[in-house]
């Protein structure tokens, strides 16, 4: 699908900056949107963070926040950053490397798991993405009876394009959004069923291979694998309305998409892309699209360079549930998508004259909207609403 015009009315700051009377810094106010929808606050809730990743809210209303270098940090319902939370894994920290996104088991509570996805270091410089399953302690300082569920093959000799969103279903299924690694050398591997490289793959949360993967018991197929073609995924969400893994992926120069994970489907890269190279040179045979291959719903150009993304459900911004909500990167932009079933019927981005990149965005359990900026100062950012 072509990409309507984008309405971005609402997305310009349209309020002078407001601060709260004396009270907690952290929840000063620091500017009021007008939306197209919604009349918001955006308050900085913490800052100080090197390059964070990913934010999952806990049951009590803290959140975990990953940060690039190989920190996991908890943030506490009164935005007090915890110290560094113990016994996290060694991560390959260049780059686009590193400790990147976390996610809670179905069953956190009475099991305390969580799921870190991170560039692993290998052997001969090489490394690839790995998914750690490890017990969060009661204190919430320190993990424990860690276990690695999945290791990327192969691993390669690159700084890029590790993807690694990680995505629960209703039944439980674990879905992994990964990367095809960037180089020319390895990029064609989307297309091979032999390798891990730009794929989604479906495991059980403990590892193991669940019977209807569409590629169980094929020759030369890896069975972890549940849909291929992809280039590098960095947002990826479950839709409640109808229990589908949505994903959005970096395109090259232009075309970036958003895609509906269904099993077995090709994607199409390197084969087939919206966008160019980035010398300027046609991806594949300049095709959009070939026979065999699944077409996005929604594409961007030029990019938002996506990163995160929820469908939101709260009580809090009634007339936005329903929503898709994506972080830009390159657009300094949190998009918000109307959807009409599986169409995107309207665009507005929020938070541009803020010029952060946004890495990721989540809903708190109270309704309201956290985002986090990718810096070396990365901040974590509230949106709720204001009459």
């Amino acid at each position: 699908m072509a990409n309507p015009i984008a309405r971005r009315a609402g997305g310009l700051l349209t309020a002078a900056l407001a601060l709260l009377l004396a009270g907690t810094p952290a929840l000063a106010v620091d500017h009021v949107v007008e939306s197209q929808q919604a009349r918001f606050a955006v308050e900085t809730v913490a800052g100080g963070l090197e390059h964070p990743w990913a934010i999952a809210f806990l049951p009590d209303g803290s959140a975990l926040i990953t940060e690039r270098p190989g920190r996991l940090r908890l943030l506490g319902a009164d935005g007090a950053l915890s110290d560094p939370v113990a016994r996290t894994p060694p991560v390959f920290a260049r780059d686009q490397g590193g400790l990147l996104d976390v996610a809670l088991d179905p069953d956190f509570l009475a099991n305390r798991l969580i799921y870190l996805s991170y560039a692993e270091p290998g052997r001969d410089d090489t490394n690839g993405t790995t998914v750690l399953r490890v017990r969060l302690t009661d204190d919430a300082t320190s993990l424990q009876d860690g276990r690695i569920i999945f290791r990327q093959q192969p691993q390669v000799r690159s700084t890029k394009h590790f993807g690694s969103r990680l995505v629960f279903d209703e039944a439980g299924h674990l879905f992994v959004a990964l990367g095809e690694r960037s180089d020319r050398a390895y990029r064609g591997q989307a297309q091979d069923l032999d390798s891990h490289l730009g794929k989604v793959v479906r495991i059980f949360p403990d590892g193991s291979v669940p019977p209807d993967n569409p590629f169980v018991g094929q020759a030369d197929a890896l069975p972890e694998i549940w849909s291929y073609g992809h280039r590098n995924i960095q947002a990826a969400a479950l839709n409640p309305a109808t229990g589908q893994v949505w994903e959005i992926e970096h395109g090259p120069r232009g075309g970036d998409e958003l895609n509906i994970v269904a099993r077995g489907a090709n994607y199409g890269w390197p084969l087939v892309s919206h966008g160019i190279n980035y010398i300027g040179t046609p991806v594949g045979t300049g095709e959009r699209t070939l026979p065999g291959m699944t077409d996005p719903i929604y594409t961007w150009t030029p990019v938002i360079a996506p990163s995160g993304m929820i469908f939101y459900g709260g009580e809090a911004f009634p007339d936005w549930q329903g929503d898709l909500f994506v972080g830009g990167l390159r657009s300094t932009a949190l998009v918000r998508l109307e959807l009409d079933g599986e169409q995107v019927i309207g665009e507005e981005r929020l938070l541009e004259a803020l010029g952060h990149r946004i890495r990721d965005v989540a809903e708190a359990p109270d309704g309201s909207i956290y985002v986090i900026t990718d810096s070396s100062d990365g901040q974590v950012l509230r949106l709720s609403p204001r009459g």
